[in-house]
């Protein structure tokens, strides 16, 4: 499979992105352009260790004026606290919380084992080691309630400020149809599509990778944000859910930590998509590659190379699209990366 290389300037970008943005109603939808990065976040590896991480995040934040989301320091400077002050003055608290505290993220947290936690009063699943992970979805209300309650009765509750995002909202009128809805003749195809999309998204295994540092999967300029979204004559598209690496058809992708590989197919709006389970309901899915070199059901470790970067599917140019996953819900994946894939 050969794709020609298209490099475009950031104006001409934004124009011809536009194709695939309109098109997407399916949860794997196009990407917009923008940079937003931390350059900061601790390994999360959760060692037993009661010593919180001392590494702060720092934000940069582009002009560009395709899309925006933001983070204020003060709440982005909690991303690499982990959660030990006493609870009575006396006994360190059993709760390690690690993570970026905003709409969008994934929290990585570790308890005593055979305790028990709860966000907001529902259940949250632990590992034999007492590992878990809770998520904030793009439009999370801002406070949270965590509960860990010990073998002995004993409880500990953390209340949790998020801080709120902000997303930049485009609206086009003026379009033709077909560049809003899909044709009827693909229809079937697209609903296919989320059917395998989401099975491979459905195990829940026992693989701890998530509490390990991730790292880029490829090199490249920040080309998308999370979260953008855009209103095509007045109807509402799919968000943008994952962070866009541009580089030239062929350059390499790794996988950002273990993994196991639950799907590799050609789907009509991602092209060429790779999703890889990292253990407790938490998935990477890769976007547009241009080849895949591994099969489902293999086992990838953290730098193996997965794949190559395209533009497959509904993609105007070459780019990778990564998105993180807990579950069905999505989650933006520089909450979970330190620095910038350059």
């Amino acid at each position: 499979m050969k794709f020609s290389l298209n490099i475009r300037s950031s104006t001409t970008h934004f124009t011809s992105v536009l194709a695939a943005f309109v098109i997407g109603s399916f949860s794997i939808n196009a990407y917009a352009t923008n940079v937003y990065s931390t350059d900061a976040f601790s390994d999360s590896s959760f060692p037993g260790s009661s010593r919180p991480s001392s590494v702060a995040p720092n934000i940069a934040l582009s002009n560009s004026s395709v899309a925006r989301a933001t983070l204020s320091t003060s709440i982005a400077a909690q991303s690499s606290t982990m959660d030990t002050k006493p609870s009575d003055g006396k006994q360190p608290s059993p709760l390690v919380l690690n993570g970026v505290f905003t709409q969008g993220a994934l929290l990585r947290g570790e308890v005593p084992k055979n305790a028990t936690v709860t966000l907001n009063d529902a259940a949250v699943p632990t590992n034999r080691d007492g590992k878990f992970v809770i998520g904030f979805d793009r439009t999370a209300p801002l406070e949270h309630t965590l509960t860990v309650t010990l073998a002995d009765g004993s409880e500990t509750v953390r209340h949790i400020t998020l801080e709120k995002r902000e997303y930049n909202i485009q609206r086009i009128d003026g379009l033709e149809q077909k560049m809003v809805t899909p044709p009827a003749s693909v229809t079937q195809r697209i609903k296919q599509d989320n059917i395998n999309v989401a099975k491979a998204r459905s195990t829940n295994s026992d693989l701890d990778a998530l509490f390990t540092r991730f790292t880029w999967p490829a090199k490249g300029p920040i080309t998308g944000v999370y979260g953008s979204q855009r209103v095509l004559n007045g109807v509402p598209k799919w968000p943008h859910y994952g962070v866009d690496v541009g580089a030239p058809t062929g350059t390499p992708v790794y996988a950002p930590v273990d993994g196991i590989v639950t799907m590799a197919e050609d789907l009509y709006y991602s092209g060429n998509t790779l999703i890889l389970d990292h253990g407790m309901r938490v998935f990477s899915t890769f976007l547009h590659l241009n080849s895949i070199t591994v099969n489902v059901g293999d086992r990838v470790k953290k730098g193996e190379q997965i794949g190559t970067i395209g533009e497959t599917g509904r993609a105007t140019g070459p780019h990778l699209d990564w998105r993180i996953n807990l579950g069905k819900m999505r989650l933006d994946p520089q909450t979970i990366v330190s620095g910038t894939p350059k």
